[in-house]
């Protein structure tokens, strides 16, 4: 009964319903004892029905946004954090809905009250969910499929999640056909490694055939693909890829979007440079700020703004990726960049339209240079403006491949939406406080202007 998908997907269901239902319950002792009776008008039953929907419905919402429901894909201690964040804003609107219903500011004491058993609720939660998907789901027995790239990369990630998946064998792409079908056969499920396209699409269908589940390292012509619309005038079905950004409307609405968020962030912005200013009157005694040339949409070149968190001439022997304990970092550039404060001066660039609130990295015009030696691709990037925040930087980390952020950045070009674009706004909120965000890259660790060669990308 354990393996029957239908039964795993009612227990999940199960699961997610449960956490809604209890945190809502939570909700509604403390709105029936501390605050519907100070209503301006009597509530009634569809009334309170009515409040229950809307924080039931936040709470999902925000629960999806920040990953909070993806029971298997997150460890404990990032599901519980997830979950969190989507309590704490879902009671800081539900605070202010019940002070616009009171038509005053209501006493805040009993939702502060009620957090306290939101988070017990979801230590709980979490716990026993985790527990009942590990039973339904244990790790997967995989089989690993490479070519001539070398595969450690993407297997040591694979091992830090050995709760999800074994790699138990590997095998050549190269070798006879019967041999890679009995392989497959004889496993869960496979991993592909950066095989060339006409070996992997017919083991693709081998997986499709033997009902295993296959993981693929896409290809940027894969994402390109991905993102593409359909054309059906003929009676051969036409993919049809983009090949500009935004479109003009898209383009516009983001635009009125990007300067409302910067103007929001202005005042925290000014707030934060007095702390840092204050700081490094004390330890450092330098500069507030830095500028620094990045590349945005299209090539163009502009001064980007950040607050200062090295040393001053740090640089002095040329430029590099911060590393791991690099003691170039100020003690106040420390804790700047372990919550992306460093990065807030860019409101003013977001105001001027040199950047966007939302987008791929702004790279230095001499890394991007190197980068794009090996890997010519890396200029697709330049077709949105450069962000504050984007797809890579939310989903991929400091010390994250620049070809594997190259993917992740081609995807947000290629599935644009707004309400994208609000998640991982939403999003960064949660990747602030998460270290592995910020941690730089290791001495060994390859990176593309280094060791990454042109094979190793090339579809």
């Amino acid at each position: 009964m354990r393996n029957s998908r239908a039964f795993r997907r009612i227990i999940y269901l199960l699961l997610l319903a449960t956490v809604i239902a209890s945190q809502t319950a939570i909700f509604w002792y403390f709105w029936d004892h501390y605050y519907s009776s100070g209503m301006m008008q009597e509530f009634f039953r569809k009334g309170h029905m009515v409040l229950l929907f809307v924080y039931a419905l936040m709470f999902t919402i925000f629960s999806n946004v920040y990953g909070a429901f993806k029971l298997g894909s997150l460890q404990y201690s990032n599901l519980v954090f997830s979950q969190l964040l989507a309590l704490l804003f879902t009671n800081f609107i539900i605070y202010l809905q019940i002070s616009l219903l009171s038509m005053k500011m209501v006493n805040p004491a009993p939702i502060i009250g009620m957090c306290f058993d939101n988070v017990l609720c979801c230590l709980v939660w979490c716990g026993l969910a985790m527990g009942i998907y590990k039973w339904m789901y244990p790790p997967k027995d995989i089989l690993l499929i490479y070519s001539d790239r070398d595969p450690d990369n993407l297997v040591n990630k694979i091992e830090t999640r050995k709760d999800k998946y074994i790699i138990k064998d590997s095998i050549h792409c190269d070798e006879d056909s019967e041999k890679l079908q009995k392989a497959i056969k004889s496993h869960q499920a496979v991993l592909l490694c950066d095989i060339p396209s006409a070996k992997r699409n017919k083991i693709v269908k081998d997986c499709y055939l033997y009902d295993k589940r296959a993981y693929i390292t896409p290809k940027l012509s894969d994402i390109i693909i991905t993102g593409a619309g359909q054309n059906t005038l003929f009676d051969s079905p036409l993919l049809v890829t983009k090949v500009k950004g935004l479109k003009w409307e898209q383009d516009f609405v983001k635009r009125i979007v990007d300067i409302i968020i910067a103007l929001i962030l202005c005042p925290p912005t000014i707030l934060v440079t007095i702390l840092v200013a204050i700081g490094n009157l004390i330890w450092d005694r330098g500069p507030i700020f830095y500028t620094q040339p990045r590349l945005t949409k299209d090539g163009k070149v502009f001064k980007i703004l950040k607050f200062r968190s090295m040393k001053v001439d740090s640089e002095k022997d040329g430029a590099r990726l911060a590393a791991k304990n690099d003691n170039r970092i100020t003690k106040v550039g420390k804790v700047l960049r372990a919550t992306h404060l460093d990065e807030l001066p860019q409101v003013f660039n977001i105001l001027v339209g040199q950047m966007s609130v939302v987008g791929p990295r702004p790279e230095r015009p001499e890394i991007a240079a190197e980068y794009e030696e090996e890997i010519p691709e890396f200029r697709f990037r330049l077709k949105v403006k450069a962000g504050l925040t984007g797809y890579a930087q939310v989903y991929g980390k400091y010390n994250t491949t620049p070809y594997d952020k190259l993917k992740l950045d081609m995807y947000y070009i290629q599935h644009y939406k707004m309400w994208m674009d609000i998640q991982l706004i939403l999003m960064t909120f949660k990747i602030m406080f998460m270290k592995d965000n910020t941690e730089g890259v290791d001495e060994n660790q390859k990176t593309a202007s280094i060791h990454e060669k042109e094979k190793n990308h090339k579809d």
